[in-house]
């Protein structure tokens, strides 16, 4: 097993007890890493809670991550508390307790709902890495992990466009990332994940993991597994990827 002992890690989006944020944090600090976890609401703070129960260094921060300001305090934040900064997890996006994502098809889309769902799926991911990259360059070390989907890179979902674009450009921009940074020893990927079975998962989407090639869902600890060695030093020439963590559900053309 790889230790990430000495690491220091940021995972956004992490306020779910049963989300795949959370899941990467509790896998990142059980192999070593401090962790500083972000959600919207002060429900990070019991999460917090969890991982320091379980003898993980962590620390939580509210924020909202549209919001320039906020993604520098974090990463200060990291710095202060822990003295480094070596992992950047970005998961934040989909939605929120406050601001849920919608469903509505383009023709009908408020042009205010596209950029909601925009800055909420992609810039805080730009924000986060923005502000991560100077302090990784300095160490020239560091480890970007962007949590896309299925849905964009791979396929689209009906009226789902603003979220299947946010996470299609968050493809670009891992690999944007990837090839600006890779000589200062910055690797950036993305994880693709299907159908996973988290407290926000749909009776339909639950229907859909259903009838994948594997007849299940997929657990966040499955997508957080995947996270945590692209996130170790193990993972040192994978650079530019996007893994897609679905069962094989991208495999075939029909559902059951």
């Amino acid at each position: 097993m790889f230790s990430l002992k000495g690491d220091v890690a940021i995972i956004t989006g992490a306020g779910s007890e049963g989300g795949i944020g959370f899941a990467c944090a509790s896998q990142l600090g059980h192999r070593g890493a401090k962790v500083v976890i972000t959600s919207t609401t002060t429900r990070i703070f019991m999460r917090v809670k969890e991982l320091q129960d379980q003898g993980i260094l962590a620390h939580g921060i509210v924020a909202d991550l549209t919001l320039e300001q906020n993604a520098k305090q974090i990463v200060q934040a990291a710095l202060e508390l822990f003295g480094g900064l070596s992992i950047l997890v970005n998961n934040a996006g989909m939605g929120t307790i406050t601001a849920p994502e919608t469903f509505i098809p383009l023709f009908e889309l408020p042009l205010a709902k596209w950029k909601e769902s925009i800055d909420r799926n992609l810039t805080t991911a730009f924000l986060m890495t923005k502000h991560v990259l100077p302090t990784m360059v300095d160490r020239q070390y560091g480890r970007i992990v962007n949590i896309a989907s299925t849905t964009g890179p791979i396929g689209a979902v009906v009226n789902e466009g603003p979220y299947a674009s946010a996470k299609a450009a968050m493809v670009a921009l891992t690999k944007t990332t990837a090839v600006e940074h890779a000589k200062a020893l910055i690797t950036a990927n993305a994880i693709a994940p299907g159908w996973i079975a988290t407290p926000a998962q749909t009776e339909t989407e639950s229907h859909h993991g259903l009838a994948s090639p594997m007849g299940r869902s997929g657990l966040p600890k499955e997508v957080a597994s995947a996270v945590t060695f692209l996130a170790s030093h193990e993972a040192s020439y994978i650079n530019g990827h996007l893994l897609v963590v679905d069962g094989g559900n991208h495999l075939i053309e029909g559902l059951g």
